[in-house]
């Protein structure tokens, strides 16, 4: 039960919050499990630092379980690791009460600290990549972490005891009564990826970077900011090795939206000639679909194809989100398709192809139909699906 502090190891505990009742992120990303905000608390035996609070609505949550190891007025240090109000907003509250308390953060951190929290800047030590900070029998080395997701951002790493306290990095979604990803299950793995498509894929030159440098340190247990810890911290740093490096899989992504039923003919024709062609093709209808699970399967899928009908001379408004979420995030598989109908006039195909080309995608082939598909048209969409599945075949057999 996660009401009282947790002692992971011994001096090191979890004195977070559960947020059960959080249904959105960001006003985008949907929360069907709720969420935790993970903040941990390291007793050495000179000194004590708290890493990371938790969002403001639960500051008392997070005193009252720091008052179960110590009085929340003798902290030395709380260390920051990232300046978003989720992680760092009970700062001002916190540090009013350890009135002693320094606060750790990187140089930039310094400077948000001071405009999000009016933290002085007497109060703060600033420190960079592969400075410690000892706290008697405990040593913490921070992490320079930039982009991840924030300028500021950093790790921090308790060297005796093999434990990454990485902030968002490696983070997920999920509130639970249990603390440990095992004891959760797979959907900890599952919402992890969705975490990642929307939070760190568009930054995949940061997260590499990271990637590497961690594999110069022993970590035995990873300890992020939201959801469970990860005690195999193996599974985990495989998994954010696949999704940012290793193969894309023979996917095709298909998105779309259909007014009058033209434009889905279209899809299930395209989809079922990817198929048979032996490449796997997941569909979403944009007047159901989330789109951030959408932005997971992109995650290490090798296309996409987007389907609109002409609305008005462009492109259809519940597509129109997805296209820009879809160009900010840099999916890895950058071919694609495009293809729609329209009744009076066209335009979504040339709209939806100047929005994506400048941005660096290969659209291999489209196809713009009036009215409902006859046979002919619908052949031109099985070529469509079958060009695709080829490209994706080919871009394959390249990257081995």
């Amino acid at each position: 039960m996660l009401e009282k502090a947790v002692e992971i190891v011994p001096g090191v505990y979890w004195v977070g919050a559960v947020d059960r009742e959080r249904t959105i992120f960001d006003s985008f990303m949907s929360l069907p499990y709720g969420t935790t905000y993970n903040s941990y608390l390291i007793k050495g035996k000179g000194r004590t630092a708290l890493v990371d609070t938790v969002s403001p609505d639960f500051a008392d949550t997070l005193l009252k379980k720091v008052s179960e190891v110590v009085a929340p007025e003798t902290l030395d240090y709380v260390v920051m690791n990232h300046a978003e109000p989720d992680h760092a907003g009970t700062l001002p509250k916190l540090l009013s009460i350890a009135r002693k308390a320094q606060l750790v953060t990187t140089k930039k951190g310094l400077g948000m600290a001071k405009v999000f929290y009016d933290i002085p800047e007497e109060r703060v030590k600033v420190v960079a990549g592969g400075d410690t900070l000892s706290l008697g029998d405990k040593t913490l080395r921070f992490v320079d972490a930039p982009w991840l997701h924030w300028p500021e951002t950093m790790f921090t790493y308790c060297v005796e005891d093999k434990i990454l306290l990485s902030c968002d990095f490696f983070g997920a979604h999920v509130a639970s009564e249990r603390l440990y990803e095992e004891e959760v299950g797979d959907v900890v793995l599952s919402e992890a990826k969705r975490y990642y498509a929307e939070i760190m894929m568009v930054f995949l030159n940061p997260v590499r970077k990271a990637l590497e440098k961690l594999e110069g340190l022993d970590i035995k247990i990873i300890a992020p900011s939201h959801g469970p810890v990860w005690r195999n911290s193996d599974k985990i740093l495989q998994a954010y090795r696949r999704w940012a490096i290793g193969p894309l899989r023979p996917r095709v992504v298909i998105i779309y939206v259909s007014m009058y039923g033209s434009t889905t003919e279209l899809e299930k024709a395209i989809v079922a000639a990817i198929q048979e062609e032996g490449v796997e093709a997941v569909a979403y209808n944009m007047l159901s679909a989330d789109v951030s699970h959408i932005v997971q399967e992109l995650v290490d899928s090798s296309a996409i194809v987007f389907g609109s009908p002409a609305f008005y001379g462009g492109v259809h408004p519940r597509l129109a989100s997805s296209i820009e979420l879809i160009r900010t995030i840099k999916p890895r598989g950058k071919t694609m398709a495009i293809f729609g109908s329209y009744g009076w006039a066209g335009g979504a195909v040339k709209e939806i192809k100047a929005r994506l080309q400048p941005a660096g995608f290969d659209i291999v082939d489209f196809l713009e139909v009036q009215g409902p598909p006859r046979e002919e048209d619908l052949k031109k969409a099985s070529a469509l699906g079958k060009n695709i599945a080829r490209k994706v075949k080919e871009s394959l057999v390249r990257e081995f």
